[in-house]
């Protein structure tokens, strides 16, 4: 299966979105809304919900299933709303310790000129800084499409786990091939160039678990696909939960400092 059957795949419509992960992972849910400055914004979403007995805060970027449900989502990209959101909530989960556990899915984030007015790129960054720092244990878990900093902004954890034909790149192979080659059928090749893929990026350390997905894909099955993250994400609670705040502190820091360095 090349790069680009991948991306296909972890755009498919029927892979199961946010919302199917929280019915099939979470035993209970709570949502809360709102970020208390402008909206709440419907592309990405959070509560706090049970996995398996552990209290978690829980957040994603929601697609929808529908048509509808689509456009109040705006296709999962959020706007500096849904990111002050995700913040607020996050730290809601450090004061009450709990930890987090993210499900990221969007093409991007929301490029709209209303986003830009109300300060898109600072909420991106203010986003990163605030998981960075964030002392509970944090699990992040890519399930479709990561795209660039809309995805990354929830995307800071001590663990990063993907689905084994979700992506996740810095942009679309269609906007690479625009840039690169001036031409937007040469997207399969960039697919293969940026090295998006869950095999690729486990090679390069920029994510740290691949999950296996049913035959055919998480988009055939998707009670067994949750399942198989639900199993996923446990063992890395479990793991991070043993942890001293402090121990885990560093260990996220030298984790981030780390990207990108291939030489001893």
């Amino acid at each position: 299966m090349t790069a680009f059957d991948r991306v296909k795949i972890a755009r498919d419509p029927k892979r199961p979105h946010f919302k199917e992960f929280i019915a099939h992972v979470c035993s209970d849910f709570e949502e809360l809304h709102g970020d208390r400055l402008v909206s709440d914004d419907r592309a990405l979403i959070g509560g706090f919900g049970v996995i398996d007995g552990i209290k978690c805060l829980v957040l994603g970027h929601n697609k929808g299933s529908s048509v509808e449900e689509n456009m109040e989502a705006n296709f999962g990209m959020a706007t500096p709303d849904g990111y002050r959101k995700a913040m607020r909530l996050a730290s809601l989960a450090e004061k009450f310790h709990v930890p987090v556990v993210t499900f990221v899915d969007t093409p991007g984030a929301y490029p709209g000129r209303e986003a830009e007015e109300r300060g898109q790129a600072e909420a991106i960054a203010k986003s990163l800084e605030v998981f960075s720092r964030l002392a509970t244990p944090v699990v992040v878990v890519i399930t479709g499409e990561g795209g660039s900093g809309g995805a990354l902004a929830i995307a800071v954890g001590d663990k990063v786990l993907m689905m084994e034909n979700a992506v996740y790149s810095v942009i679309s192979p269609e906007g690479c091939a625009g840039i690169l080659w001036r031409d937007g059928s040469k997207a399969p090749d960039a697919a293969k160039a940026l090295k998006i893929t869950a095999k690729d990026l486990l090679k390069l350390k920029a994510i740290d678990e691949v999950i296996e997905e049913p035959e055919g894909g998480a988009q055939k099955d998707h009670a067994a696909a949750a399942q198989f993250v639900k199993k996923a994400v446990v063992k890395a609670l479990k793991e991070l939960m043993k942890k001293p705040v402090e121990t885990l502190l560093e260990e996220r820091y030298q984790k981030i400092r780390s990207m990108g360095n291939f030489f001893a």
